[in-house]
């Protein structure tokens, strides 16, 4: 199936027990057993639910992947995937990740021994000269929260091939619509659900997609052990708002389109950054999205436009998170990037006049009045 056709289809299509069109919500602990050990497939809703295998087969479907899985936030899933590694193991991470990927890994993995540099996979030399003996994994964004700096997923693949390395590859900003990592070469695949895929602002979830049976059968075993999966009316609606997310993703890629051509000529603008930004050394990674996404980053001038700014809302609202069909707009230094340390956030150019600006659905005359600080 294309892929309009399989966000609509894919998974488990329906319900062949009574005809419904769509997955039923299976709002169940437990199920009955025939006898010990023999039962329908499901003992326990923890090891596995009906509702939520549909979710976890369609994002194995979209991103091309052999197995999906599905967890209570993208932060759940993120963990998941590092509790496959092991102390004295050694992960490169980019250096402009989230915040809260940056937060789990600095305070939390540190803890148990996990080793790991953060550094600039845009240049694929950044990588080659950081993998040591213990390097197991890397771990890129492309494009990266918020600089959106992208990164070449194929030539990072052929790396983590050479070295017989994983390469992870968060998938949010994207979403399998505008890219697919594993078929680039990536071995994981994560996203935040609660943003494009969900799309409407209503759930928390995490997805994550592998290439083969050996890591399904992993991450199916740290899912089942620790128990951070998502539940059954939550699957529902991410299945529900799968189903639109290319018609979604054409409005967010058409909006944030005109969005950036109209703030490269403010004056009030000091820098825009979009995937379609990036220099000619990155022709080929700009090449493995079908289109640029809905995220768009500038940095204002000073701190007095940026107060103007955020006292012009009335479309756009000032919140965390991204890519739900309303425009949302942060100051990364203070809200989603806050847990970074100050100086390692001058490092990266994540300013406190920077402004992360997940474009919606709404009007684009709306969103753009919004932003037009020097209306008269």
């Amino acid at each position: 199936m294309k892929f309009n056709s399989l966000v609509i289809h894919g998974g488990i299509d329906g319900d062949k027990y009574t005809g419904s069109v769509n997955v039923p919500i299976y709002q169940t602990s437990t199920y009955s057993q025939e006898e010990v050990g023999k039962h329908k497939g499901y003992e326990y809703s923890r090891t596995g639910n009906p509702t939520r295998e549909a979710v976890e087969k369609l994002i194995a479907d979209l991103e091309n992947g052999y197995r999906g899985f599905a967890f209570s936030s993208g932060m759940a899933a993120i963990s998941s995937v590092m509790m496959l590694f092991k102390s004295g193991d050694h992960i490169i991470f980019s250096d402009d990740v989230y915040g809260g990927t940056f937060r789990v890994i600095d305070k939390i993995f540190k803890n148990f021994g996990l080793e790991y540099d953060f550094v600039d996979t845009s240049d694929i030399k950044n990588i080659q000269k950081n993998i040591k003996n213990n390097t197991r994994a890397i771990y890129i964004e492309s494009p990266t929260n918020p600089l959106m700096k992208v990164t070449d997923i194929e030539e990072v693949s052929k790396i983590a091939k050479e070295k017989d390395l994983l390469l992870v590859v968060d998938n949010t900003f994207m979403t399998p619509y505008l890219q697919k990592p594993i078929e680039l070469g990536a071995d994981i695949v994560l996203h935040s659900a609660t943003k494009y895929l969900g799309g409407h602002s209503d759930l928390v979830a995490g997805l994550v997609v592998v290439n083969s049976e050996e890591l399904g059968n992993k991450i199916h075993f740290i899912q089942n052990s620790v128990g951070s999966v998502l539940g059954p009316f939550d699957s529902w609606l991410l299945i529900r708002g799968i189903k639109t997310l290319s018609i979604r993703m054409d409005k967010h890629c058409e909006n944030a389109y005109k969005i950036v051509n109209w703030l490269k000529n403010q004056d009030w603008v000091k820098k825009v950054y979009y995937p379609s930004f990036v220099d000619s050394m990155n022709k080929k990674a700009k090449n493995q999205m079908k289109k640029y996404g809905g995220m768009i980053s500038f940095e204002v001038k000073n701190k007095e436009y940026l107060k103007k700014l955020l006292s012009n809302l009335e479309v756009i609202t000032l919140a965390e998170s991204l890519g739900g069909i309303e425009s949302l707009i942060s100051v990364p230094s203070k809200m989603t990037h806050a847990s970074i340390p100050s100086k390692k956030r001058e490092e990266l150019g994540i300013s406190d006049t920077l402004v992360r600006l997940s474009v919606g659905i709404e009007d684009i005359e709306d969103i753009i009045s919004d932003l037009d600080i020097l209306k008269k």
